[in-house]
């Protein structure tokens, strides 16, 4: 389907393996949380890290390159609209899904009734209303999932929205800047500066800033990353040595360097990833449908629930197979009745004053995925 680029050339954004490279990343975080949710320990580490922070990490430099290029084609107000209709919708009715529907369903299983289930805190309403801000306040709902190994959490998953979200904001920000789209310094600076500030937390602590700054400052190189990674796309094209070379040097500081490596690597691992989702095939059906997304958000709610099921006691290896089908039901349902008519809807939606585009940066076809 797709061959390796012989020489430079604009990153092709129809004709890539994007989707499936995100769904690999998502099914990579079920089979981390897999361990955690049937009791079986933490899964394989590296550097205090589980598969699934590292899959995480994927995708925020992959963002990082399509989340700059969506502010680059679209006008300021238009990339706003686009960012909220892509992660909100699909969120807010998996919050619902979770609560009116899992969580009863859990409730039935544990006790075999429901009394009370409806005014304990965190009452079903109030984890809807209470996380509606992508911020995830509460995972609990009511006294549900206390007899499973890993209680009372329904979704944990969710908290990296919050923090995909503000970086959306960063670069929205940055967009109003001639600079930021005209050179490769600045984001290059930016994403020093923030491996910077990840690599010093302990100081940063030590001032009063919170947990969701450091959470923030961990993920947030990784999605500069991908942003130095479009830029060095649009000026200078698509290159296999150079793409060959970024893989194997993005392992390096990765393997090497506890802490802080993962950061250091995030332009190399974007590039890398990049180069190689224009190497490897991609199915048709998952080039016509993103189930990444949904993929993502049911995966952790349909696992608990299979534990209340007894799948667990199966082993962890068929319980992440039987984990992995049923959430690509629900994940499959989320990209046809949510995700896909929603973007489709703001896709229809246009400014007065669109942005001019970069003569060497590709526009998004028509055919091409609408997750950018």
């Amino acid at each position: 389907m797709v061959t390796a680029p012989t020489s430079s050339r604009a990153f092709p954004h129809k004709r890539n393996s994007l989707n499936l490279f995100r769904l690999i990343l998502a099914a990579m975080v079920l089979f981390a949380h897999a361990f955690y949710i049937t009791g079986h320990g933490t899964g394989p580490m590296l550097h205090g890290e589980n598969v699934g922070g590292w899959a995480v990490a994927g995708f925020f430099v992959l963002s990082g390159f399509l989340i700059t290029g969506s502010r680059f084609r679209h006008s300021t107000g238009d990339f706003l609209v686009h960012r909220i209709a892509r992660i909100f919708p699909a969120f807010l009715v998996v919050l619902v899904v979770t609560a009116l529907v899992f969580a009863p369903i859990a409730g039935l299983l544990e006790r075999g009734n429901l009394h009370g289930f409806f005014t304990t805190p965190v009452t079903p309403l109030e984890y809807i209303w209470g996380n509606a801000g992508l911020h995830v306040s509460s995972y609990t709902i009511s006294w549900t999932l206390q007899t499973v190994p890993y209680p009372g959490a329904w979704n944990g998953s969710l908290w990296t929205l919050y923090f995909e979200f503000l970086c959306y904001i960063i670069v929205w920000t940055l967009g109003f800047l001639a600079i930021f789209r005209r050179t490769l310094w600045l984001p290059v600076l930016l994403w020093v500066m923030s491996v910077g500030v990840y690599a010093t937390m302990s100081f940063w602590a030590r001032l009063g800033l919170d947990g969701d700054f450091a959470l923030l400052f961990k993920l947030l190189p990784f999605f500069l990353g991908g942003v130095v990674a479009y830029v060095l796309f649009d000026q200078w094209g698509l290159r296999r040595w150079a793409g060959v070379v970024s893989l194997v040097a993005a392992l390096v500081p990765i393997i090497l360097i506890p802490g802080f490596g993962g950061q250091l690597a995030a332009p190399f691992l974007a590039y890398g990833l990049l180069w190689l989702s224009t190497v490897v095939r991609q199915p048709k059906l998952i080039a016509k449908h993103d189930i990444s997304y949904g993929f993502y958000i049911y995966a952790w709610p349909t696992a608990q629930l299979l534990v209340l099921l007894g799948a667990a006691r199966a082993g962890v290896w068929v319980f992440m197979v039987a984990n992995v089908l049923v959430t690509i039901v629900f994940a499959t349902a989320s990209w046809l009745l949510i995700e896909r008519p929603v973007m489709r809807a703001t896709r229809g939606l246009r400014s007065a004053k669109p942005v001019p585009v970069p003569a060497t940066t590709e526009h998004a076809p028509p055919g091409a995925p609408i997750t950018d």
